[in-house]
């Protein structure tokens, strides 16, 4: 007897990339020489687990944009700012960062044939982003000093010399991040009830909100999410209303004490009916462990941001709301702090035999 198997007939297309997928909301042409690496299309996960402790019937998922080439959000706004800089004409970009868009803006520039100058706070970026930085081919400048200083160099660097800032200052950077907004409502029929995020510099939550606005007035979805924003403790001006000059958390990502964003970020806020919020340290690396212990999710300490804020104020989100917690990093950025703050055991020196696996395994 023989089996005939069916013949695939998916009309399916491929991921084409963020500017093409949504080239009629962004700020592009005929003429722009798109530089992508099929960046977005990152997944929309349940996460049940976290979901019971909330209760009341409340959904929440997480948007993982981890998932993203070089493993973080910055990608979506990388693909724009690069296109456009290359559109000009510009032969070298330049960023401050605390890691991921050091990666993001080596990998797009690179791939786009420019040079890419870096500058990072010395010794406060994780090892994973410096190291992508490096290999693909960044010049990177670790100066004495923090991000907010970095930021105020290159945005001075970038006025005087020949090299085009891609740092969220940019905007064809949160152009590019919206997009994560159109996603979730591609997804889920509608825009969620609350949007929870990491904030650092700023720039994702207004991207957010952007995309979010444009998508209800092309009736793409009926209404607004409260916009939510989590920051470190030690690194809260939002929340304090101040800035923070020696901004201090694991979360290296959000380690930043004077936001570029800060009046799109508190306009969200308003418009929203949002709120910001302060996370600690330890609240924060509560919902790393959390995310990958009882989901799978292995994300940066500075995204379990979004989620570590969401349980804090749990009993303020709506009987049956639909949640979603953006993660903004991979965590492989940071395997330092994975294997640092992990509560699993880690045995070692055992014997190379059977009874001795088994002993050790508590058999």
């Amino acid at each position: 007897m023989t089996l005939s198997l069916p013949v695939a007939t998916s009309s399916c297309q491929p991921w084409r990339g963020l500017i093409e997928t949504y080239r009629p909301y962004l700020p592009v042409t005929e003429n722009t020489p798109v530089v992508t690496l099929m960046e977005g299309n990152t997944p929309l996960i349940p996460v049940p687990a976290i979901a019971q402790r909330i209760g009341r019937g409340v959904r929440v998922f997480v948007k993982y944009d981890g998932l993203n080439p070089t493993g973080s959000f910055k990608d979506r706004g990388m693909t724009m700012a690069i296109s456009k800089a290359k559109e000009a004409g510009a032969e070298a970009v330049i960023c401050a960062s605390t890691g991921n868009t050091s990666a993001a803006a080596a990998a797009y520039a690179r791939r786009g044939g420019m040079r890419a100058f870096v500058l990072i706070p010395d010794g406060y970026v994780a090892l994973g982003k410096l190291a992508q930085a490096l290999l693909y081919g960044a010049e990177v400048l670790a100066i004495k000093g923090n991000f907010d200083r970095a930021l105020e160099i290159v945005r001075e660097m970038a006025e005087s010399y020949p090299v085009t800032l891609v740092n969220s200052v940019n905007p064809y950077r949160l152009e590019g991040q919206k997009t994560g907004a159109f996603e979730v409502v591609d997804v889920l029929g509608n825009a969620p009830d609350w949007l929870c995020i990491p904030v650092g510099n700023a720039g994702n939550i207004s991207a957010y909100w952007m995309g979010f606005c444009q998508y209800q007035q092309i009736g793409k979805c009926d209404r607004l999410p409260r916009m939510m924003g989590f920051q470190a403790a030690g690194a809260a001006p939002l929340v304090n209303g101040q800035p923070v000059h020696h901004p201090e958390t694991i979360a290296t990502a959000i380690r930043i004490g004077n936001p570029a964003s800060w009046d799109k970020a508190m306009g969200v806020k308003t418009a929203s009916g949002g709120n910001f919020h302060a996370v600690t340290d330890a609240e924060i690396l509560d919902a790393y462990r959390l995310l990958a212990s009882e989901e799978g999710i292995f994300c940066e300490p500075a995204s379990a941001a979004s989620v570590a804020g969401m349980l804090k104020v749990k009993e303020e989100i709506p009987t049956e709301a639909t949640v979603v917690c953006v993660l903004t990093g991979n965590g492989l950025k940071d395997p330092d702090t994975a294997i640092k703050h992990s509560n699993s055991q880690f045995k070692q020196g055992i014997e190379a035999d059977i009874q001795a696996v088994a002993g050790a395994m508590g058999f």
